[in-house]
């Protein structure tokens, strides 16, 4: 269903569309959030599938994709982190990774969190001494780094560890991510007797070592259930017209950790309802595992079930245990979706009266929904990067964050052009593009003072803006918190209590901004510092630059070879060598193919 806007209102699935299409004719036997759904309506767009799976399907693609305002709406931005085991090189590396899935290597996961992942990389050290060293960085080590002082790694870079024998450890660290770590203990303990009987003390102690690693990591976690290999937990509970859905993901044995999500729905939407789209969305850009155990029966439990098992080409299970030890784990999941949501809903009434407190500050009409607070970064006047932040009655909104590049031209460390280049995109932006009123901020706030201040004042009356309150937040002497002066239009400047609540809100919102502009402006020098001249040569890309870099060394060698010494190196071909040798000897003449 679309609006006027061209925006999709909602998106749903029928096995008999007239049937479905006659039932929004009769508004009066419809609740008013339907009613209010079908005066918005202006326009149907329909899909024919071959299934009903395949319907289920796309309906969850569409509704992660466009978030329609009258669905059940998972908002989850985040990637998952996976570990892997790369493929691509005689000494496989052990790395977190995000993203797709692009270089060649075996992928173990998905983990909850950055957290839980790093841990597991850290056990893989400890127990495999597997290298987590970049492959440019291998190829130049001349003797040892600190990880294998502290045994973390078996130091293959400078020759301390064979290929084959190496090998075997990755294929140990494989059978232990399979969930065969009693076996790899076997092994170990095989591998220590030996190295005992034949007087190799210093290799048995080793050995040891990783063993009590081994155990370590098998003792630790919160649940490892012993009847779940590979499958996801899925529990909802609802509370106050919100739903928090907690999902804790089990893979070969092992518990990678939980995390809690709070999908948007109507007050009066049934839990079970609620985690069937859940579901249903939350694996559209992931595999789901052979199990998924949930706490409600959902409706169309069957028909969720044969269309994961479609996207995962294999069977799919959704089951309700009732007994043992699985249902144990749900409750255990239960528990922590209904502590979350408490922590949330006590956390947005005090976020509410903390808005309250703003608006009656600042003689808003009403509680701001949306509160968008700005700042610059730079060092010198280089790699210059503005910021916006946006907060509203949930906390910060972290997927409506944006980062300015600044583009200039500009005099370096001119902090007033900076706001006004970032102010001007951002609001133009809107205006191009008629961006919903619900979108644009009852608030901006401004890290500085009076001369920040007139300079968005001065940029929203140039684009028509007149309707958003602007304020500056300056620092106080001597930088100290607390003693903040607060600038806006018609009023002095003026100071809050330094106990004052609303205070300690607004300061909180400064510094989140001044974090992520600090955040974005270290990126983009980390960016501009690992730039190479190579990156300017045309047919360059980063196979090609990666191939010369491990050959030459650096971007100087490559710089100072001879057209020769280019075209004898690795997938660098004759054609190629030559453009290479041209760009950097402008002067001297190279004819090219």
């Amino acid at each position: 269903m679309i609006a006027a806007s061209g925006d999709a209102l909602y998106v749903g699935k029928a096995r008999d569309l007239r049937k479905r299409v006659a039932s929004y004719t009769q508004p009066v036997r419809l609740a008013e959030r339907l009613r209010r759904m079908i005066s918005e309506t202006v326009a149907l767009e329909i899909i024919t599938t071959h299934t009903e799976a395949e319907a289920l399907l796309l309906e969850a693609n569409l509704i992660k994709r466009l978030k329609p305002r009258f669905n059940i709406v998972l908002r989850d931005d985040k990637s998952y982190p996976w570990l892997m085991l790369t493929e691509d090189h005689p000494f496989p590396q052990v790395v977190k990774h995000r993203g797709a899935r692009v270089r060649k290597g075996t992928y173990w996961g998905p983990f909850a969190s950055a957290w839980a992942v790093n841990q597991t990389v850290t056990a893989m050290q400890r127990i495999f001494l597997l290298r987590s060293c970049a492959d440019t960085v291998f190829a130049h080590r001349s003797r040892p780094c600190l990880l294998f002082q502290i045994r973390r790694c078996s130091a293959p870079c400078v020759g301390r560890i064979g290929e084959e024998e190496y090998a075997n450890l990755v294929a140990q660290a494989k059978s232990f991510l399979a969930g065969k770590s009693a076996a790899v203990q076997q092994e170990l303990a095989a591998e220590m007797e030996q190295a005992a009987s034949n007087l190799e003390y210093e290799r048995a102690a080793a050995i040891r070592d990783r063993i009590r690693g081994l155990t370590h990591v098998q003792g630790s976690g919160v649940i490892n259930p012993a009847s779940l290999r590979d499958a996801d937990v899925i529990a909802a509970w609802p509370a106050a017209g919100q739903t928090c859905i907690q999902v804790f993901f089990f893979r070969a044995g092992r518990n990678n950790g939980n995390r809690a999500f709070f999908p948007t729905h109507a007050r009066n939407e049934e839990p079970a309802a609620v985690a069937g789209a859940f579901i249903a969305q939350f694996y559209d850009d992931k595999p789901p595992p052979p199990c998924i155990l949930t706490n409600l029966v959902l409706p169309e439990q069957d028909l969720i079930a044969e269309a994961l098992s479609l996207k995962a080409g294999r069977k799919v299970e959704v089951c309700v245990p009732q007994r043992g030890e699985k249902r144990a784990v749900v409750d255990h999941a239960v528990t922590n979706a209904r502590e979350a949501l408490e922590r949330k809903l006590a956390e947005s009434a005090g976020q509410a009266k903390l808005l309250e407190g703003v608006a009656e500050l600042f003689k808003l009409p009403a509680t701001p929904e949306r509160i968008e607070v700005y700042d610059n970064s730079h060092i010198m006047g280089a790699n210059p990067y503005g910021v916006m932040i946006v907060a509203g009655p949930e906390g910060f909104q972290k997927g409506a964050y944006r980062k300015f590049s600044i583009r200039g031209p500009l005099t370096p460390g001119d902090d007033f052009a900076m706001m006004r280049e970032v102010l001007t995109r951002r609001f133009a932006r809107a205006l191009r593009e008629q961006e919903e009123r619900r979108a644009w901020p009852d608030l901006v706030l401004i890290d500085g003072g009076a001369g920040q201040l007139s300079a968005a004042k001065s940029v929203l009356q140039d684009l028509g803006v007149n309707d958003v309150t602007v304020v500056a937040i300056a620092k106080g002497p001597d930088r100290d918190a607390g003693r903040e002066w607060l600038h806006m239009d018609g009023r002095e400047p003026f100071q809050l209590p330094p106990r004052d609540p609303v205070l300690y809100f607004l300061q909180r919102l400064r510094d989140e901004a001044h974090r992520f502009a600090i955040t974005a402006h270290r990126a983009g020098r980390s960016k501009a510092i690992s730039r190479s001249e190579l990156d300017e040569i045309p047919g360059i890309g980063a196979a090609r630059k990666r191939a010369l870099l491990n050959h030459f060394g650096s971007a100087r060698g490559v710089k100072q070879a001879g057209l020769a010494d280019l075209e004898a190196a690795p997938g660098i071909s004759r054609e190629i060598a030559r453009r290479i040798y041209a760009y950097f000897h402008p002067g001297v003449r190279v004819e090219l193919s």
